[in-house]
């Protein structure tokens, strides 16, 4: 978390002088839609957190309309994943559920700073608020069969099963089809820098806060403390075109 932090500050850092160098210069591309969608990194997801969609509409000369969808894997602080003893596998003992995230978003970007046509750097202050979906979906694992032998099984993980005893995860999205809904709501604030040099592309970074919570506690470590609220530090990466 605190090297998240210190690569959005270091971005942010340098947005902020090349726009204050070169963006309030010289006339802007004027443009009335863009549509992005980005790779997320986020502090309560893995390497990749998710991905993000947004449509955008141009109100007035500096205020923008925006809907977005964040499409994101939450996961639980105290995930750690280890290695089957018997086959290599990694796995993640006592985790018993996914959550994945779909978050609805409505809200507007505000631009401080404009670009020029092919150089410089448009900053945007954003907001957007909206409702979330959660859907929760049980983990799975594959151990041995009961009677022996050379015969697995793979089922949702519980605490009465040992890390000894598990050979691995289940397939991918296997359990997808049991999962359970959770209503919520998501709100975040965030700078947007676009970096491209083609006027009609999108391509830059977005770093902020994002808070998501749901109407109960969503259980994914059994054995841990669990939340219904998710505070979030994320940085996204995103590349677009406009018109």
């Amino acid at each position: 978390m605190k090297g998240l932090i210190r690569i959005s500050v270091v971005f942010v850092v340098f947005g902020l002088f090349a726009a204050s160098a070169s963006a309030q210069t010289q006339d802007s591309y004027d443009y009335q839609s863009e549509f992005t969608w980005g790779i997320n990194k986020n502090t309560y997801g893995g390497l990749i957190g998710g991905f993000v969609f947004k449509k955008a509409r141009k109100l007035n000369d500096r205020l923008l309309e925006t809907f977005g969808l964040e499409i994101m894997n939450v996961k639980h602080p105290q995930e750690v994943r280890q290695n089957s003893q018997s086959t290599g596998n990694y796995f993640i003992y006592g985790k018993s559920n996914y959550l994945y995230a779909l978050r609805f978003q409505y809200g507007r970007d505000l631009i401080l700073f404009k670009k020029a046509p092919q150089q410089g750097v448009e900053i945007k202050a954003v907001t957007a608020i909206g409702p979330t979906l959660g859907v929760v979906a049980p983990y799975y694992i594959e151990r041995p069969a009961d009677q022996g032998g050379f015969v697995t099984i793979r089922q949702p993980y519980n605490p009465n099963i040992q890390a000894a005893e598990i050979y691995g995860p289940g397939r991918l999205f296997e359990g997808l089809g049991e999962s359970t809904l959770k209503l919520g709501a998501n709100a975040k604030v965030a700078l947007n820098f676009e970096l491209g040099t083609v006027k009609s592309q999108v391509t830059g970074f977005e770093a902020g806060f994002l808070l998501d919570a749901y109407t109960s506690k969503i259980i994914i470590v059994p054995t841990a403390q669990n939340y219904s609220v998710f505070p979030t530090l994320f940085f996204t990466l995103f590349y677009g075109g406009r018109k």
